[in-house]
């Protein structure tokens, strides 16, 4: 497996890199990076063959697409995709009055969710002329999960299946975008979108890694056999398998649970058995699977990016990933790398 394998993502035709860069980061998610390492990371990425590109009007307020569309705007148009989302208008103030959290010195724009179908249309447009291009290859429908909206997600969920569902349909109908879909952080909110609506794609945070794959209980099944395709971002679960059960790893964004640190443990063990280096491991798992074309990933700096580009490319034998299965560290059913 190489970064730059071209993959066809689902049944849109579009063909993608398996390594997906994520812009998260160049929005100055929890720290501020500057201008210029940010279009250093777009520049190595591309040079390493890197031509799916994801980016969110959420990430920095509007930044990390203004950041993506400078960074991409003399590479030729046809030969990269590049997905955004769609859920959050963004409104112009004075810095003073925003709430940047957890974003670092954003964009100055405000964030207000609005998953109607005017306010999909608005968010489009302004995603173009914020990255200044002529068109945007994927649009999800953002955060309409549980983990964003706690007890007022099945209200923000049914908003966003009729008003932005709609919207995007006639985008795609018009030749305006070529696959649109559901960006979430729970898998099963994804399969109530696949249930309900003719989806192309997912965007899946964190709920498919080598450390838990409930997502193959019936979703990722229900992928496969229609032919829609899913990016998995997240893929260290948020740090813990990029680190290691060391004291303070990070799981879900908080103090990994004790239960946690244990089964990282086990595969850990696993993996110095035969030098494999954790996130090798993570990395290559996730677009094993028939239904995941890309795995997405941020990096703040051009060193990570680096690094997660080797790791994307270590070789594994295929001994470690039965031995993974041998000791119940992962399902049976789950595919892994030739």
């Amino acid at each position: 497996m190489t970064p730059s394998e071209m993959r066809v993502f689902g049944r849109s035709g579009l063909l993608v890199s398996a390594f997906a860069f994520g812009a998260a980061p160049i929005g100055n998610f929890r720290k501020e990076i500057d201008d210029a390492t940010s279009d250093a990371m777009v520049r190595r990425a591309w040079d390493a063959g890197v031509r799916f590109f994801d980016t969110s009007p959420l990430y920095g307020h509007g930044l990390s697409e203004l950041r993506l569309g400078h960074a991409l705007r003399w590479m030729p148009r046809d030969e990269y995709v590049i997905s955004t989302k769609v859920g959050r208008l963004l409104k112009p103030a004075r810095r003073s009055e925003i709430d940047f959290a957890p974003w670092a010195n954003a964009a100055a724009n405000t964030l207000h969710f609005d998953y109607s179908y005017d306010g999909t249309m608005r968010s489009v447009e302004d995603s173009l002329q914020r990255l200044a291009l002529e068109r945007i290859d994927i649009a999800f429908i953002h955060d309409v999960d549980r983990y964003t909206h706690g007890d007022a997600q099945p209200d923000m969920f049914r908003q966003a299946m009729d008003g932005a569902w709609r919207a995007l349909a006639q985008l795609r109908s018009e030749g305006v975008v070529k696959a649109i879909g559901v960006g979430v952080n729970e898998w099963d909110v994804c399969q109530q979108a696949l249930e309900r609506h003719d989806f192309d794609a997912f965007l899946l945070a964190g709920r498919y890694t080598l450390l838990e794959q409930e997502a193959q209980e019936t979703f990722l099944p229900m992928c496969a056999a229609r032919n829609v395709a899913v990016v998995v971002g997240g893929g260290f679960n948020s740090g813990i398998l990029a680190t290691g059960a060391v004291p303070g790893a990070r799981y879900n964004y908080a103090p990994a649970p004790a239960a946690v640190m244990e089964r990282v443990a086990r595969i850990e063990e696993v993996c110095r058995a035969f030098a494999v280096p954790l996130p090798a491991a993570a990395l290559q798992f996730v677009v094993a699977h028939p239904a995941i074309p890309a795995f997405c990933a941020g990096t703040r700096t051009v060193e990570q990016l680096e690094q997660n580009l080797a790791w994307f490319s270590h070789p594994i034998p295929a001994a470690f990933w039965q031995t993974l299965i041998a000791r119940g560290l992962l399902r049976e059913d789950a595919p892994v790398p030739a």
